[in-house]
């Protein structure tokens, strides 16, 4: 146990690599751990001889798991904890908390985005709000909604990054999810622009007209959030828009203008700039994500035991 609360055990798990951290909160960290993401048996076993080391050695409350999907997070469900149809080569079907489940602590587990989303809430740039929108735009594109305090839930997860949206006038290529080819994902991720570029996209400068459709696909991520899921704020970050922060503006105004003055707007209009916004996180959103699954784990156990007795 930690002076400042429960020590907890967190793994974000990424696409390309896994972040471990014990801590007991964003001021408490104390240690973390990266493993590349390879195979599944490998890069399981990595992250629970991580865990395995730091509950002989100080021991934790909770476990929290913030892993890429789609997820099974139905915990009535045969597949539950497993990862599910994924573009991650070799991961469609990997059981994530099989590994997890012998340390014999609650466990949290939800999407990275979810996670992140929820780390923002409670310490980051979403404080004081109950219903806003975090999205990550990189090798994927991923969306974590909080509605009413809670991650949005129903069947199955959202997939916001998956929407499909008009296309920009004339444009037809055909975009890189091998899902959905030209979803949102599909045309405004790190692989969509680097196709469309003809290589790397951190080269690009403003004026490349590569960035129009990019802008134009995540405003109307944007555009549709806002008109379903009623975010009070959207924080939008990831390698995309946080290496290029002339994206934001673009986006402010994109949005703007795709709303066209409809239900929200107006008030939206006179607060933009507070209310598409940067994470403040930034990169720690994701593994303190993780964090905070842990100790939401915990709390349920300590009430579930409440009520008991």
């Amino acid at each position: 146990m930690s002076d400042r609360g429960p020590l907890l055990a967190g793994v974000e798990l990424g696409g390309t690599k896994c972040v471990c951290l014990l801590a007991s909160g964003p001021d408490d960290v104390r240690e973390e751990v990266r493993i590349d993401t390879s195979a599944p048996a490998e890069t399981l076993a990595a992250i629970h001889g991580v865990l395995s080391r730091w509950q002989d050695r100080e021991g934790f409350a909770a476990i929290g798991v913030a892993s890429f999907g789609p997820l099974e997070l139905d915990i009535g469900a045969a597949g539950y904890g497993c990862i599910v149809n994924t573009s991650k080569a070799g991961w469609s079907g990997a059981d994530v908390l099989a590994l997890l489940r012998g340390f014999g602590a609650p466990t949290g587990f939800d999407t990275d985005v979810n996670g992140a989303a929820l780390a923002e809430g409670r310490w980051g740039g979403a404080r004081g709000l109950d219903s806003y929108a975090y999205i990550t735009v990189g090798t994927g594109i991923g969306v974590g909604s909080v509605v009413r305090g809670l991650t949005l839930r129903g069947l199955g997860h959202s997939e916001a990054g998956h929407l499909r949206i008009p296309r920009m006038p004339g444009e037809t290529w055909a975009g890189v999810c091998p899902f959905h080819g030209d979803c949102v994902e599909g045309l405004a991720s790190g692989p969509a622009i680097q196709m469309k570029a003809g290589g790397p996209g951190h080269g690009l400068g403003p004026s490349s007209p590569v960035w129009n459709e990019v802008v134009h696909a995540l405003a109307a991520l944007l555009h549709n959030l806002v008109l379903t899921t009623a975010p009070q704020r959207i924080l939008i970050g990831g390698g995309v828009v946080g290496g290029h922060p002339f994206l934001l503006p673009r986006l402010r105004e994109a949005l703007i203008h795709s709303l066209n003055g409809y239900g929200a707007a107006p008030g939206i209009v006179e607060v933009i700039r507070e209310f598409v916004v940067a994470p403040a996180l930034a990169d720690r959103a994701g593994p303190l994500g993780a964090i905070a699954l842990a100790e939401d784990a915990l709390a349920d156990q300590v009430a579930r035991q409440g009520r008991a007795t």
